[in-house]
């Protein structure tokens, strides 16, 4: 006698299926990293104290358009320009590829855009012959990737467009705080670390490890936001103090 209770059996999903399904995940994932927002990992100081070693931050990448650097793999593709693309702002944190080496993502701060005319007087910086404002704002501790560092002053740096953040200065007459005036050319900007004396950016030309004049085309994304923290310097503590090495207050926190 039945019970009324009916017993179903999911059908055996075919080997041809659930390649399907993988590849339909794995196509969802790439789109995302591609069209919205990716994550990276910040290796080095050179944009302390906006970004710290050891943050993961993510970068949007609907806000400049799309090109060939926009992938989240690096591939040879013919440069065709970006579709969609948008100029940066002035103060945008970027996420780039490194014109010496594509398959390196690199974070900078746009300063210059093209036609401004950009230089280093005296470690201050000065666009179109309008200098960016400094204010002290105490010091601050400038690491390094072996968990060492050293005593920074720290200034709040104002834009002619009234974009304000805060930069680290180590020393006064560094080797980068005075430069010839750069007018910069279209389809390039001009970018700088925030930790201006440790910082290869566009004051260094690429074949010297730097930056140089940076390609539009190179854009990543915008860096909005990072999303954890982990203080590197703590792998040379017992395995078991790692846990404290996590930087709970950057978590979910946004790129000024």
């Amino acid at each position: 006698m039945s019970s009324g209770n009916e017993v179903v059996t999911a059908k055996p999903t075919s080997w041809r299926g659930q390649a399907v399904q993988l590849a339909a995940i794995v196509a969802v994932v790439f789109l995302a990293k591609g069209a919205i927002a990716e994550p990276f990992y910040v290796p080095s100081g050179s944009m302390e104290p906006t970004l710290l070693i050891g943050d993961a931050l993510v970068a949007s990448k609907y806000p400049y358009g799309y090109g060939a650097a926009s992938l989240p793999i690096q591939i040879t593709l013919p440069e065709t320009g970006r579709v969609f693309g948008e100029t940066p702002k002035r103060g945008d944190v970027v996420v780039f590829r490194w014109p010496g080496d594509r398959s390196q993502a690199w974070v900078k701060r746009v300063v210059g855009l093209p036609g401004d005319r950009i230089q280093m007087r005296q470690g201050q910086l000065f666009i179109n012959d309008h200098a960016a404002t400094l204010k002290p704002d105490g010091t601050g501790f400038a690491e390094d990737d072996r968990g060492g560092g050293e005593e920074a002053y720290r200034y709040i740096e104002t834009l002619p467009n009234g974009v304000n953040h805060a930069i680290f200065k180590i020393r006064d007459n560094g080797r980068l705080d005075n430069t010839q005036e750069v007018t910069v050319p279209p389809g390039k900007l001009f970018v700088l670390g925030d930790n201006r004396d440790n910082s290869a950016d566009s004051r260094v030309p690429v074949r010297d490890g730097g930056v140089g004049l940076l390609p539009i085309d190179n854009l990543i994304g915008r860096a909005d936001a990072v999303v954890g923290s982990w203080d590197l310097g703590i792998r040379s503590q017992p395995v078991w103090t790692w846990l404290s090495g996590f930087r709970l207050a950057r978590f979910f926190t946004s790129v000024q």
